[in-house]
């Protein structure tokens, strides 16, 4: 193995998230129009004979005990399909919030399978992967190849890639943890029909901006509403983002707490990021671009 290998792990941004129905396990069925950021976290690899992880970075101190952090879990899970594959000592370095709708843990799950597949020269499209992907959490999948896609099922159904515009951006947070399963819990309305802005993007899957605004305009994220319900700041973010110059459309990711604005022009962008930091300089506030 090379002494040391490094991956990104670009945040996760679902544009869209419909619920479409709750299975008998109590699983939540989604169906999600999925793309990822040019921001996230960074995992380093480096030859040992041994598992083993650190963590560092701004956001290290809210990430959880190393026991129970994905990146091992991911691995565990490889190993137990590779007995005999290739191991070492893995470095995290977190830079997105924790519990934020951005998919900062599985997209580090994700990274450590790619490098891990590096290391031990499989394949990316190796069956093993997408399997440990599986066990290891549901949005983990949609990470390992992070390319925007629409997911469905409870995240093991993928789209082919779609070649969405690079759109101009900011991710907004409160600083606010907004625990998945609990905005779950207080989710009354399902949405049966699907979403029509991933059904328009299967039939033209090069959409231009403003044919790809107009879409997600016509959808929503079903679990805005009970996110704001519990956690009210997620609504005060919501209302300043739609209400910054230039904005095309601000909307919660995920489960929340974080919101995304996207405006025409790297120029609008900018601008609004400038002003949105001097105004609520107590949150959280990364301007990047999605898709591309």
């Amino acid at each position: 193995m090379i002494a040391e290998l490094s991956d990104a792990a670009p945040a996760k941004i679902n544009l869209t998230l419909r619920v479409t129905g709750r299975r008998a396990d109590g699983y939540h069925e989604l169906c999600s129009l999925v793309c990822f950021a040019s921001l996230g976290d960074d995992l380093r690899l480096s030859a040992g004979p041994a598992l083993k992880l650190s963590v560092d970075g701004e956001t290290a101190a809210q990430s959880g005990s190393i026991a129970d952090n994905l990146v091992l879990k991911a691995a565990s899970a490889l190993r137990a399909q590779m007995p005999d594959m290739r191991l070492g000592q893995f470095h995290l370095t977190k830079r997105l919030p924790v519990a934020a709708g951005l998919g900062g843990g599985s997209a580090d799950a994700a990274a450590a399978l790619r490098l891990l597949a590096h290391a031990n020269e499989l394949a990316p499209e190796d069956w093993r992967l997408m399997k440990a992907a599986q066990a290891t959490g549901a949005d983990v999948p949609v990470c390992l190849d992070p390319r925007p896609r629409i997911m469905r099922g409870i995240g093991e159904m993928l789209s082919a890639p779609i070649a969405l515009p690079k759109l101009q951006a900011i991710l907004l947070n409160p600083r606010v943890a907004a625990p998945t399963a609990k905005v779950f819990a207080a989710l009354r309305e399902l949405s049966p029909d699907g979403d029509p802005a991933a059904a328009l993007l299967e039939s033209n899957a090069a959409p231009k901006q403003d044919e790809l605004i107009a879409a997600l305009a016509k959808s929503k994220n079903d679990l805005e509403a009970p996110a704001i319900g519990l956690f009210p700041a997620i609504g005060d973010v919501l209302t300043t983002l739609r209400t910054t110059n230039g904005c095309l459309l601000a909307r919660m990711s995920g489960s929340g707490a974080t919101c995304f604005a996207l405006f025409e022009t790297s120029v609008a962008a900018d601008a609004a990021s400038a002003q949105l930091q001097s105004s609520h300089p107590q949150w959280w506030l990364q301007r990047t671009t999605l898709g591309g």
